[in-house]
This record gives C-alpha cells, sequence and structure tokens, in this order.
C-alpha cells in the first residue's frame, strides 16, 4: 500500500470508528470538502502538516494518534 492509500485508509477507518462521513468531517474539520473527499479518497499527495492537524481535530485524534501505526511506521 502506497503511503497515499494508507492515508486515505486511515481517514476512512476512523471516520467508520467515529460514525462518520467525509462531508461531516469537512464540517467538523472546518476544511472545503472538496479537500477533505481527495485525502478521503487518495487523490492528494503529501497533505501539508496544517491539513492533517485539521483533519486530526475534526476526527477528535492527536497527530500522534493517527500516524502512530504499524503501517506509518514502515513506510
Amino acid at each position: 500500500m502506497t503511503k497515499e492509500e494508507y492515508l486515505s485508509f486511515r481517514i476512512q477507518q476512523l471516520c467508520k470508528e467515529k460514525n462518520m462521513t467525509y462531508q461531516t468531517l469537512s464540517d467538523n474539520a472546518c476544511i472545503p470538502v472538496n479537500r477533505v473527499y481527495r485525502l478521503y479518497f487518495g487523490l492528494t499527495r503529501n497533505p501539508n502538516i496544517y491539513t492533517m492537524m485539521d483533519i486530526c481535530e475534526g476526527l477528535g485524534v492527536t497527530l500522534d494518534e493517527f500516524f502512530d501505526t504499524e503501517e506509518f511506521r514502515s513506510i
């Protein structure tokens, strides 16, 4: 799995855990829905740290919690 695919998978995984759609995540993170859509479906390469901070805030997790997985450690 590429890092873009895993980033997308991780966002989808956390949204599912929190019973959230990408539209809801967009609202919670105060990020335009098209940007969240592109991240959610793995269409964005290398999102900046500020976008990821907003995504994590919208998901109710820290950056550390988001990236603290075996898959990210192996990338």
